[in-house]
Order: structure tokens, then C-alpha cells, then sequence
């Protein structure tokens, strides 16, 4: 499963403008900061203010902000309306089902089940967890020999760099 670009962007829009909160931020700003086109982040601005999520303002010291806290503004939401598709397999879509496996398969549900973790873990974060400074607040999860699941911090499952050794102190002459 991939993101489309289009997420990737409205996320990246609502990321910057979270960051520079309360003030405005313009299109040109946006663009030049992230790399893209003015074009596409224009559709992205337009999608975020008729959804509420931004406010713009036009002409000569306009640009766009927040409209909401970034607290209240939920990951899983953003995914869900800047996605168009989550058929991860073809008989996710009863109209155009062709598969002859479907009465016996179990495939459907196991990425049923997975689809429904991926949203549980984008609605635990808002949009404040991802700018906050300091770690985010994702976790690692691993099954163990128990039936029981552990979560750790992801900065605690990845080791940290080497500390360097001291230098020897040089000789006084």
C-alpha cells in the first residue's frame, strides 16, 4: 500500500502551516520550501479549505492558515478524504469482483483487519504529535512467544549512535 502524492502533500501543507501557527504562510512559501509545483499545492490549498481545515486569503498579504487546532486535527481523517482508493485486493470491490477464490478465501480479511489497525494508528495522531518538538509517539509492535502484543517507543527499539571514545590527553612539554 502507498500513499498518493496528493496525501503526501496535504500532509506536508497542513505540517508547515501547523509549524508557522499562527501566521500566514503563501503558496510561493510552500512551494519554494517543499520542492513542488504551485499548480498542485494549489488543488491540495483548495481541498484543505473546502474541508475546513485551513482558511486562505486573497491579494497582496494573503495566504493560508489553520483553522482548527492541530490537536483536533486527526491523521486518519486527512488520509481518509485526500485518498481515493483502498481496495488493497480486488474483492474489497463486490461490483467488480472477478476472483475465483472469493466463497473460500481468507485473504479478504486479513487485509480487512490490517486496513482497520493502519486507521486505528493514523486516528491515534494529530496533527500536533507530528510537529511537536521531541520524539513522535509511535510505536514498534512485535508479537512474542505469548499471545499477548508488547509496544515499545520506536527510539527505544533502534539503537543509538556509538559514543565516541575520549581522546587522549597529549603530553605537556
Amino acid at each position: 500500500m502507498r500513499l498518493a502524492e496528493y496525501t503526501d502533500y496535504t500532509l506536508r501543507v497542513l505540517m508547515y502551516c501547523a509549524e508557522h501557527r499562527p501566521g500566514l504562510v503563501t503558496i510561493g512559501e510552500l512551494a519554494e520550501h517543499h520542492r513542488l509545483s504551485k499548480n498542485h499545492l494549489m488543488k491540495v490549498v483548495n481541498d484543505l479549505a473546502r474541508q475546513g481545515l485551513i482558511e486562505t486569503t486573497r491579494g497582496r498579504g494573503g495566504g493560508l492558515r489553520l483553522l482548527k487546532a492541530p490537536e483536533s486535527i486527526r491523521i486518519g481523517d486527512v488520509v481518509r478524504a485526500s485518498e481515493t482508493d483502498f481496495r488493497l485486493v480486488e474483492c474489497f470491490d463486490a461490483r467488480t469482483n472477478a476472483c475465483t477464490l472469493t466463497p473460500s478465501c481468507r485473504l479478504k480479511s486479513l487485509f480487512d483487519a490490517a486496513l482497520q489497525a493502519y486507521f486505528r494508528e493514523l486516528d491515534g495522531a494529530t496533527l500536533a504529535d507530528l510537529v511537536a518538538p521531541g520524539p513522535v509517539k509511535a510505536t514498534v509492535r512485535w508479537a512474542g512467544a505469548s499471545a499477548h502484543r508488547a509496544a515499545i517507543p520506536i527510539a527505544a527499539a533502534r539503537p543509538g549512535p556509538k559514543p565516541r571514545p575520549a581522546k587522549a590527553a597529549l603530553p605537556r612539554r
